[in-house]
């Protein structure tokens, strides 16, 4: 299965209370931090509600 490097680009400081916690549930914790993820719908829908904050790569 395929797998996504997800690094965190601008801060979650001026968005909503869930952005925030979408970017905890994928395992950052603050600027340019980086989580290797499987690709997986879950993981897809909440890279979705936070994609002006994260920067996705797929890697091997």
């Amino acid at each position: 299965m395929a797998k996504l490097k997800i690094t965190q680009i601008k801060s979650g400081i001026g968005y909503k209370q869930n952005q925030k916690e979408t970017l905890r549930s994928l395992g950052l914790k603050r600027m340019h931090d980086s989580v290797v993820q499987e690709d997986r719908p879950e993981i897809r829908g909440m890279i979705n509600t936070v994609p002006h904050l994260v920067q996705v790569e797929e890697v091997d």
